[in-house]
């Protein structure tokens, strides 16, 4: 089963290289805690879900590159080749000499449209070099215009042409005090509209992994790569094949067991759901054990919050409204978008119940 990753925007593609480079790396690593089957099946199966076929010995991502300017799309693919160990394909990328402006409405709007029949083809011709499709991972930001307007865009056309294969967007949740003034904007109309195409997102705070660099990493000068690495690693140890556990634990003798407490969850909640337990014998990386946390929690609730705040705030006072509106958002568009927002909040706050 293969997955197809959709790279967009700056962000995107910074992320997209390092999560390559770190499945890439994490499969080649020297294992002495599993059999060489075990070993082999493991390598054979990351490299099908997130790799093509070799040109001269060298696996090809499969990916596609998006971005409104050429610099980053450059830097990415030359970085991939360089490294002689994993490369991405030589028509994978589509890129412009215009960007987005930090805009939303220029990405969603005007670059979408535009260049549909052109994402969507590269698209299509590295879905038909998989075997078996599973879905699709989208990497992109939502404070900018390229990755959180076009995204969106190519997310819905997603569900439109493959509306029976997964589609998670894994989003990167912007600063608090970011430096785009319409980043509570662009975040609002992005999560408004992939709350509606997308079958799950997947979200990083800048905020939270800016604490792990600082606090647990003890890096002194943190850097956007040091971050996007953090990143790479928390999403490869969730992508990495795994196998179900639950079968071979008694309840009382798991060392987890005190996360199957039904008190933890909400009521609605089916047991057997609440809380799997996915594993390998094989080490992650460069570590003896570790673990990852994927939750569908209320963790999210104070932040969506201050960004639909933040976002309201501005647009009592209709400020930078016209930058939106002249490329065809209106402000109906706003409303819904915070509408819906205000309602994933009190269905969240209202979990326990």
């Amino acid at each position: 089963m293969s997955i197809v990753t959709v790279q967009l925007g700056q962000c995107g593609n910074q992320i997209g290289f390092e999560v390559f480079d770190a499945l890439f790396s994490d499969s080649h690593c020297p294992q002495g805690l599993c059999s060489k089957r075990e070993n082999e099946a493991y390598q054979a199966s990351c490299k099908e879900r997130f790799f093509s076929e070799e040109e001269n010995g060298v696996p090809i991502a499969r990916a596609v590159l998006v971005d409104m300017e050429p610099k980053v799309i450059n830097q990415t693919l030359s970085k991939a080749a360089h490294s002689g160990r994993w490369k991405y394909g030589q028509h994978s990328c589509f890129c412009q000499k215009q960007g987005s402006g930090n805009n939303w409405a220029y990405g969603y709007s005007v670059h979408g449209p535009r260049h549909e029949e052109s994402i969507m083809n590269l698209i299509q011709k590295e879905v038909e070099k998989c075997d078996s499709l599973n879905g699709f991972l989208i990497i992109m930001s939502m404070a900018g215009g390229t990755g959180s307007g076009l995204g969106a865009f190519v997310t819905q056309n997603l569900q439109d042409r493959y509306s029976n294969s997964l589609k998670m967007n894994q989003i990167i949740w912007p600063y608090g005090t970011g430096e785009v003034i319409v980043q509570n904007y662009n975040s609002i109309l992005t999560l408004s509209h992939l709350y509606r195409s997308s079958d799950a997102l997947l979200i990083h705070e800048n905020d939270a992994v800016h604490k792990i660099c600082a606090k647990l990493m003890n890096i002194k000068q943190i850097s956007f790569r040091d971050i996007n690495q953090v990143l790479a690693h928390q999403l490869g140890s969730v992508f990495q094949p795994t196998y179900s556990g639950e079968g071979s634990f008694h309840y009382r003798r798991n060392p987890l067991g005190a996360f199957k407490d039904p008190a933890l969850y909400t009521s609605w909640l089916e047991p057997v759901h609440a809380f799997s337990v996915w594993k390998t014998q094989r080490a992650f990386s460069k570590y003896e054990k570790s673990a990852a946390l994927v939750s569908n929690s209320q963790f999210l609730v104070k932040p969506l919050d201050m960004i639909v705040g933040k976002a309201w705030n501005m647009f009592a006072s209709k400020a930078y409204i016209h930058q939106y509106t002249k490329f065809g958002i209106e402000e109906e568009d706003f409303l819904d978008s915070f509408t819906l927002l205000e309602q994933v909040i009190a269905s969240y706050c209202n979990l326990g119940f």
